[in-house]
């Protein structure tokens, strides 16, 4: 939308892993000011009831689940503006705008299709605009920072042989990062993102994906159109955050759970391993939300597996 008045401005430390740059360091958290969102009086009616109007109309009849297939009934319902930044006591005041949930009875995959029908200008214009910013500060630096000290630490044995993809990569902070730091080939694919949105050619021997699962409508499509740059061969190194133990208490209150952060898939581990399954790889998870996928193990990753021991491969 393009206001989003803040009603609570209160900051508090995030519980769980939001993101890989809050697993890492928690307290590299950038700053922005809130205030002109703090003062702006209401988003804007005819807005309003142009983003009600473009969604995919609400069904209760069960569906099938975008993952396993299986059936998927409504779930519960948020409004618009709720967002991830409830973890740090930040509330946004309601943009009037229902979006529904589904839960997959099976594979526990929890999701919204009331964007299923949106074309690329339609989320960059209501959902990763200017405002972005406001529902998630760190996307710009701080998180892509983390990130490619991550990779540069575990890979630095092998970077000068490991070309790097990005998908997802926004701004291209993290890929710059890895440049700097010496490895040859490293590039940013995003096709939200005009500047970066020409996909790149050949095979990629790492390409990560920090925080974007959460935002495909379309995981499985998705998933397809990671592995077509993807070596074999090669990894896939990820992150997004899986419900928790206590999901069935928190339901949609989970602060994962914000639709205007874009967040409209919402994995259980036993989505994941199947989604990933559907083209035969495995999924080893760091933790709730540091992943790798791969089909056969590359003789880079040999390294991690000895320094990660409790990992789970599923």
């Amino acid at each position: 939308m393009s206001a989003i008045p803040c009603t609570t401005a209160r900051k508090s430390k995030i519980s769980g892993a939001a993101a890989f740059a809050e697993s890492s360091d928690a307290s590299r958290l950038e700053t922005i000011d809130r205030a002109p969102a703090a003062r702006r009086q209401s988003t804007d009616p005819p807005l309003r009831d142009h983003v009600i109007d473009s969604l995919k109309p609400v069904s209760a009849t069960a569906l099938p689940c975008k993952i396993c297939g299986g059936p998927t009934v409504l779930y519960g319902v948020v409004d618009f503006h709720k967002s991830c930044e409830e973890a740090r006591g930040i509330h946004f005041s309601l943009a009037g705008v229902p979006i529904y949930y589904r839960r997959c009875a099976n594979c526990k995959f929890l999701f919204t299709d009331a964007f299923d029908h949106w074309t690329h200008d339609d989320f960059r214009r209501y959902i990763y605009n200017d405002e972005y910013i406001l529902v998630d500060p760190d996307y710009r630096t701080a998180r892509p920072r983390v990130n490619a000290e991550f990779v540069v630490r575990h890979w630095a044995a092998t970077k000068a042989e490991t070309h790097v993809l990005d998908f997802g990569g926004g701004n291209d902070t993290f890929c710059a990062a890895l440049r700097e730091s010496g490895f040859p080939i490293a590039v940013t694919y995003d096709p939200m993102v005009p500047e970066f949105a020409t996909p790149p050619r050949g095979k990629y021997d790492l390409v990560t994906s920090f925080e974007t699962f959460e935002h495909l409508p379309d995981p499985i499509a998705g998933i397809a159109s990671i592995l077509e740059f993807a070596a074999d061969p090669g990894l896939i190194f990820f992150t997004t955050l899986l419900q928790p133990s206590d999901f069935d208490q928190q339901g949609l209150n989970w602060w994962y759970v914000g639709p205007r952060n874009g967040h409209v898939s919402l994995f259980s581990r036993q989505a994941l391993t199947a989604a990933w399954q559907r083209y035969g790889y495995k999924v080893a998870s760091l933790a709730d939300n540091i992943h790798f996928a791969f089909r056969t193990l590359p003789k880079f990753l040999a390294h991690l597996q000895k320094e990660t021991p409790t990992a789970l491969v599923q």
